[in-house]
């Protein structure tokens, strides 16, 4: 390695140092204090590369498994953001992990960014070459970080490279717009998009367990992939959507209604419900578990999970001669002792 490199990377810690020994444990709810690491740059086609941290499950943000978690106030909100900075990869703005890259100038990016700027430095155009950051790999090791959906109650302390794997499954994380018609990217808690259900979208709101809707379709043999409909009720303390529309099964169009409960899937397993249609003397029932707004209504209803009805058994259901869909669909909620 040249000296003029030795001098920038000796420079590059000072500035980190000087930033991370900002942050101490004189509150609780910052960052821990960062100890004072050795600066190490590898060049990976020269010398032999140990990855930080040695604890592999760290690096694994996929896999759910428990986790200690430190419940602390909220934290100092400038400390936390100057340590975010640093570890910011400046293109994707993503929180890099190792390996952290790096240019002779000592300019970070993550891994999964360095092809895609052809193994030049986004900052200084440096050739990046096979330069690892060890000590900001070595610091990040060493911190504790708030979950990012504090401000929607997570109150966790997590080390920071088992932070991403919480909040892949954090029970706070906000919950995306269960409404089918478009594609909308509205995402909150359960009571923010039930507003936002019922002025944005002006679906029907509803209280009680026990409904009785009706369905008509003046061309039926029009069956296109799209929702018909959406209601919302409200019964226990909570909030379910009722779903019902028109898509294609392989070659023959069907209908399918089904019930989502608006919150994690665990509390969904605490209720049950049932569907029912019928006419002419006949009818067709269906009983099953509501399904959380976590699984993606397309996921739910590719997966057959509620009441299917053939085209030909609902035209047979709405009697008359046939030309005009009129279902009427019934059903009721109730929770599980």
């Amino acid at each position: 390695m040249s000296t003029m490199l030795k001098l920038t990377c000796l420079q590059n810690c000072q500035s980190w140092m000087s930033t991370f020994s900002t942050v101490t444990a004189k509150d609780d709810s910052v960052p821990v204090g960062v100890p004072m690491a050795s600066v190490t740059y590898i060049d990976d086609s020269h010398a032999e590369v140990i990855d930080p941290p040695k604890n592999e499950e760290m690096l694994d943000v996929t896999e759910l498994v428990g986790e200690h978690i430190q419940h602390s106030p909220k934290p100092n909100v400038t400390s936390y953001g100057n340590v975010r900075e640093l570890l910011e990869c400046p293109v994707c703005l993503s929180a890099m992990y190792p390996p952290i890259h790096q240019c002779s100038n000592g300019h970070t990016l993550c891994s999964g960014c360095k092809p895609r700027v052809h193994n030049r430095c986004p900052t200084c155009r440096h050739e990046l070459g096979n330069i690892r950051c060890l000590a900001l790999e070595k610091v990040a090791a060493s911190l504790e970080l708030p979950c990012k959906y504090q401000n929607f109650g997570c109150l966790g302390i997590y080390p920071y490279y088992c932070k991403l794997k919480h909040e892949s499954q954090c029970q706070y994380r906000p919950y995306t717009c269960p409404y089918a018609g478009s594609e909308c990217t509205v995402a909150g808690d359960i009571p923010y998009l039930v507003n936002h259900l019922k002025d944005d979208h002006k679906v029907d709101m509803h209280n009680g367990s026990t409904f009785n809707h009706r369905y008509v379709k003046s061309n039926p043999h029009e069956v296109e992939n799209a929702t018909w409909m959406l209601t919302v009720f409200s019964c226990f303390g909570q909030y379910f959507c009722l779903h019902f529309e028109a898509f294609q099964l392989g070659m023959a169009p069907v209908y399918i209604a089904f019930l989502r409960f608006m919150g994690d899937d665990a509390e969904a397993k605490n209720y049950s419900y049932s569907l029912e249609v019928g006419g002419s003397g006949r009818k067709m029932t269906w009983q099953g578990v509501p399904r959380s707004i976590r699984d993606s209504h397309r996921k739910v209803r590719d997966s057959y999970d509620g009441l299917i009805i053939q085209r030909s058994m609902a035209l047979f259901f709405s009697g008359g001669d046939r030309k005009e869909l009129k279902l009427r669909v019934t059903g009721r909620i109730w929770k599980e002792q």
